[in-house]
């Protein structure tokens, strides 16, 4: 009997690993491979409109792609009228005919369209044909290579939507785009820059000479500043300077560049901002491939609890003596200045040129100051004699958000934003600082103002969270009076809606979709009329290939109280009767969230992992997006390398007693930049329970990440002595201290030019590891900067093969060849 039970036991255990053999799932590399970026272009084509307004008024046109190719539409919105720019086959014969290479009414490869100014009906666009043309003096001369003289003929027409004629224009008649560098004044007559560090000015006929040739000699330039030198600089600091030889890098310092100057209404006033930074430490990253020579290159890097000695410097300059007078706005040690311009309308516009105004009036302009911590903003008035008055001030034990002022009332009053009662909301002042009335009010979250109605005292904006039952993250559009009341909803419907607006208002486009609907666009008014359906995104294709949308769900934090919302993907062959591992795709915050809530973002990197045979999630976690309640998006405040951890645990382990098909067992963790230092913390801190990490560009020392970054979300103490010496201290928990700790399987992947995200910070974290005696797994790419460029896909199936071996037991590591990488390459030699 007892060798019967023996044998029935083995018989059982047999048939269980069988079983649980045959539940499981194989890597489908065929399947990661139908959906790459490259496949997905061919796949999915536009998915929202985006207008473009004819003169600054109420007409647009927007181009929009579908599988049968792209149309051109004009909108007026006035008459509820919708049509096509042109007939695309009868524009295709008319191109053919002149260019001599054929066209048709589905490849049609405008390039530029755009209207003649001051017209309704004219539109110009150029066309790249095949035929060789000689190259233009200008461009001969900047050649190396003296013996290149040909280039492809670049065809320029007009054509009149009325009359349907087209015609084949001269090059010459193409406006030249503004430069980057140049700055006008409000009358245009004069073009400010940067030059050698230093603030410079030409007048309209010089800058006719330069749209011709940069390099022209007989240009006249005058100085304004002649003591700007580098990291000291006026305008045209770069953040970073490449070692060279000496005769490129004074070439590169002699060129113009851009800068910020902030314009009076009047013109007579301009403003800008200058700190000291040359006594800051230097960081440096080496260029070890595509030069000739390996090349250095430097640049400042300010990193938490750094001492900064120097204080941001406010100038005003008068324009008829182009004297500046230092404005003195100290209240905090080491003060961030913000300083804000108008917002654009068509009194930005003298001709075709976009005047850049101060916010404010004539006589004066309003801007924020900010201490270090953040936890004190003041928004102020600063008038041109050189006096200053506080308007709002904002103080809390956490940092503080601010958004730019919205000026009504011809100047007299103001709509501030501010998370003062916990959410953010908007409140009415007049210009002296007076608090008339708080605007909205309740548990949700205000957003951007999108217009403000002066006769009606109507202000239009974007919020969230206020829809009951609905998303809390979805957005949508509102309309409420400034003395306050109920908002009215003007974009109904459970969805995410992103809106476009002309500048008056008296219309917008709503494109709405969520993770799992088609995305589709709207034209409404701003009394919440539909006035048209506009487009709904073609998905035929990747349909047709098998693609299925992905799955919204919710759970509860570690807390038991706090809803976090997050996004399922699930293998396109799903089985159910099949156990799979979870895979949790995450980024902390606390700035945003990794949870899509519209459609066709991130789909390579989420949709295409679990094509492998992975169950993907990302989900929020306290401490993460700023959009809901100031408790939720402080959450981590103290406590940044941990806070968001245990959410991510739980949420996996709520899905796995949700759904049979996920294996609790074995869970993996990937993310990038702070996805890749969290990824890589949750393996240090719960080693028992996350089984496999991958981590890319990750800070897991937020000691030597950037200031601004870690002292915001973790917090700086500052601390003033009795001698009134104010110093601030940092002090935070790293990655690397918990090296020890590993049990799983870890890759970490960094590029060696990240010159955002050191690589010091990943060299460091293997440098724990190794002291540990840790096995692990590292990648350093070659040439590549926080976002990996051009090896973003090898990454891809670097991570695919690590989570396969290490979560389904089998994959492709072991080939030298990424075949699915490889025959995607045509072989030309």
């Amino acid at each position: 009997m007892k060798r019967i039970l023996i044998g029935l036991f083995t018989v059982f255990v047999c048939l269980s690993y069988a079983q649980e053999k045959k539940n499981l799932v194989k890597p489908n590399y065929q399947l990661a491979a139908k959906f790459s970026p490259a496949k997905l272009r061919t796949m999915i084509f536009s998915t929202e409109v985006k207008p473009n307004y004819i003169n600054r008024g109420e007409k647009f046109w927007y181009e929009y792609s579908t599988s049968a190719g792209k149309k051109w539409y004009i909108v007026d919105p006035v008459a509820k009228k919708k049509s096509e720019l042109f007939d695309n086959a009868d524009m295709a014969t008319k191109v053919t005919a002149i260019v001599k290479n054929p066209f048709d009414a589905q490849h049609l490869p405008l390039q530029n369209l755009r209207f003649v100014d001051n017209s309704d009906h004219l539109i110009r666009f150029e066309v790249q044909s095949t035929k060789d043309t000689v190259k233009s003096k200008e461009e001969i001369k900047k050649l190396t290579n003296k013996k290149d003289t040909l280039k492809k003929k670049l065809f320029h027409f007009e054509y009149n939507i009325l009359s349907k004629e087209l015609k084949e224009i001269s090059d010459t008649t193409k406006e030249k785009a503004t430069p980057f560098w140049a700055t006008f004044s409000p009358d245009t007559s004069r073009i400010y820059y940067a030059k050698n560090y230093n603030i410079y000015w030409m007048d309209y006929k010089n800058y006719l000479k330069a749209l011709k040739d940069e390099k022209d000699s007989t240009i006249v330039e005058h100085q304004v500043t002649k003591d700007g030198v580098q990291y000291y600089a006026w305008g045209g600091d770069q953040y970073s300077t490449t070692t060279g030889d000496s005769k490129s890098l004074r070439e590169e310092q002699f060129k113009r560049r851009p800068i910020r100057l902030l314009w009076s209404p009047d013109g007579k006033h301009f403003v800008i901002t200058r700190k000291d930074n040359r006594h800051l430490s230097a960081l440096w990253v080496i260029h070890n491939v595509n030069n000739k020579r390996p090349q250095l290159e430097t640049y400042k890097y300010l990193m938490p609890g750094e001492v900064d000695s120097t204080e941001t410097e406010l100038y005003i300059f008068d324009v008829a003596s182009h004297q500046p007078k230092r404005i003195n706005v100290a209240a905090f040690k080491n003060q961030t200045l913000t300083l804000w311009s108008k917002d654009a309308s068509k009194d930005n516009f003298k001709g075709k040129y976009y005047i850049n105004y101060w916010l404010g009036n004539s006589q004066e302009f309003y801007m924020a100051r900010s201490s270090r911590d953040l936890k004190r903003i003041d928004l102020i008035a600063v008038n041109i004699n050189g006096t200053h008055r506080v308007l709002v001030e904002e103080r809390m034990n956490v940092y503080i958000d601010i958004r730019k002022p919205k000026l009504i009332a011809g100047g007299k009053q103001f709509i501030h934003w501010s998370q003062r009662d916990g959410w953010g909301h908007f409140y009415l002042y007049d210009i002296s600082g007076k608090l008339i009335n708080q605007i909205t009010r309740g548990e949700y979250n205000c957003n951007e103002i999108l217009a403000y109605n002066e006769s009606t005292g109507t202000l239009y904006f974007q919020a969230n969270g206020l829809e009951k039952d609905i998303d809390p993250y979805y957005n949508f559009l509102y309309a409420v009076n400034k003395n306050g009341g109920a908002p009215k909803l003007l974009t109904p419907g459970n969805y995410d809606h992103q809106i476009e607006s002309n500048e008056y208002g008296n219309y917008f486009i709503d494109n709405f979709s969520r993770v799992n609907t088609v995305p589709q666009s709207n034209l409404y008014s701003t009394s919440g009329q539909l006035i048209m359906k506009l487009e709904e995104a073609d998905l035929s294709q990747l349909f047709a290939a098998g693609y299925k949308f992905p799955e919204p769900f919710k759970v509860k934090a570690g807390d038991g109280i706090t809803d976090l919302y997050g996004v399922m993907y699930k293998p396109f062959d799903f089985d159910s009767t099949k156990t799979y591992p979870l895979i949790e795709y995450v980024y902390p915050g606390p700035q945003t969230e990794s949870v899509n809530k519209s459609f066709g973002r991130s789909m390579d990197r989420l949709d295409r992992l679990a094509q492998m045979g992975f169950i993907v999630i990302s989900v929020g976690n306290r401490g993460g997006h700023p959009a809901r309640s100031k408790w939720y998006h402080t959450y981590g405040y103290g406590n940044l390398r941990d806070y968001g951890l245990e959410d991510k645990k739980v949420a996996a382990e709520q899905l796995a007693d949700r759904y049979s098909f996920i294996d609790v067992n074995r869970v993996g963790i990937t993310g990038h930049s702070g996805g890749g230092f969290m990824s890589t913390a949750a393996m240090l801190v719960y080693p028992d329970f996350f089984k496999v990490a991958v981590s890319g560009a990750g800070n897991h020392e937020n000691n030597i990440y950037n200031r601004w970054w870690s002292e915001r979300h973790h917090g700086v103490q500052e601390q003033i002595t009795e001698k009134g010496d104010t110093t601030f201290i940092y002090n935070i928990n790293k990655n690397s201290e918990l090296a020890k700790n590993l049990k799983g399987k870890l890759l970490i992947v960094t590029g060696d030019v990240d010159n955002n995200v050191h690589p010091a910070n990943s060299i460091r974290m293997v440098d724990a590891l190794i002291k540990a005696n840790k096995r692990f797994d590292f990648v350093l790419l070659p040439g590549q900067a926080h976002s990996f460029g051009n090896m973003t896909e090898y990454f891809f199936w670097k991570m695919a093969d690590y989570f396969a071996e290490h979560l389904l037991g089998e994959s492709k590591m072991h080939e030298v060849d990424i075949m699915e990488m490889n025959r995607e390459k045509p072989l030309t030699r």
